[in-house]
């Protein structure tokens, strides 16, 4: 997509997102055009610093990492959450990376205090174990999306935060 057509689409869906937090991936210039709640970045993307310059204190930025080490560095930085990828093998997004496996997201959650969302390969099946090991939220795209009821799949999950115990440090 152009990004004249990548602010069309975020405009749309910026009003559909009205009762949600709207946040938009890798670009602060899309996310700042629509007004969104905030932006994910990842390691290639901005710096954090620049993004918050940008975007002001009140706006959430959010940072992908891939080790402890990147994730104390993001939290020390300032970062609202942090998105540990892939956990598991991944087919949605090809440049993923290698999985990086529940072990690292248990370490990384030892480390920080901010919320982990993980993301990668989840699914019904292991995301019970990804909430175990200390992840405050999932994003499961393959997993809901290609299903018929988008709905019920995310209830699905949510039913999972509610029912699993948490493996968390205090």
């Amino acid at each position: 997509l152009s990004t004249k057509e990548m602010y069309a689409e975020a405009f749309k869906l910026r009003k559909i997102c009205r009762k949600a937090v709207f946040l938009i991936n890798d670009r602060l210039d899309i996310a700042l055009g629509v007004n969104a709640d905030g932006v994910h970045l990842g390691q290639d993307d901005l710096p954090y610093q620049v993004a918050r310059r940008l975007l002001g204190e009140k706006k959430i930025i959010g940072v992908t990492v891939h080790s402890v080490k990147e994730a104390k560095e993001a939290q020390r930085s300032g970062a609202d959450y942090l998105g540990v990828s892939p956990i598991f093998a991944t087919s949605t997004k090809q440049d993923a990376g290698k999985p990086a496996g529940i072990a690292l997201l248990k370490k990384i959650r030892e480390e920080v205090s901010i919320p982990i969302v993980a993301i990668g390969g989840i699914n019904l099946s292991n995301a019970a174990e990804v909430i175990r090991a200390g992840a405050d939220g999932l994003c499961a795209i393959s997993a809901v999306v290609t299903k018929r009821n988008v709905r019920r799949e995310i209830e699905k999950f949510q039913g999972l935060f509610k029912n699993t115990a948490r493996g968390k440090i205090s």
